[in-house]
């Protein structure tokens, strides 16, 4: 599946090593959980707080679920963090993309108007 993804996101630009990379490396993360993790204060449960709907909801964890909880939190955060560079990479071509048009764009423009004014400097005066 993962492959398929990436076949998919790469199509239509040349994708970086490093942008290849980013996605192999996202779709290695199999457990995510938004929300944080909390300890009660005088208790043995922890607070899991996610936000969903426009609202915050609470839920208890037992101890000994805490710690899969806590990864599968970290999944999303690590998650997110490589989607952020993914797009910061995706950014970078896209403007380098934007930029070599414009070049080109530029330096066919100049040599059009060059040619209009050898031109009209050897018509008929």
């Amino acid at each position: 599946m993962l492959n398929d993804i990436a076949s998919y996101i790469y199509c239509g630009m040349k994708a970086t090593q490093k942008a290849i990379k980013l996605l192999e490396k996202m779709g290695r993360i199999d457990r995510m959980e938004r929300g944080k993790l909390c300890q009660m204060k005088g208790r043995e449960h922890f607070n899991h707080q996610t936000w969903q709907n426009g609202r915050n909801n609470v839920r208890y964890v037992p101890r000994e679920e805490v710690e899969d909880l806590q990864a599968a939190i970290d999944g999303y955060v690590r998650f997110n963090e490589l989607a952020r560079q993914y797009v910061d990479e995706i950014v970078r071509l896209t403007r380098l993309e934007h930029a070599r048009k414009r070049s080109k764009r530029t330096r066919s423009n100049t040599a059009s108007c060059q040619k209009r004014k050898k031109t009209s400097r050897n018509g008929p005066d």
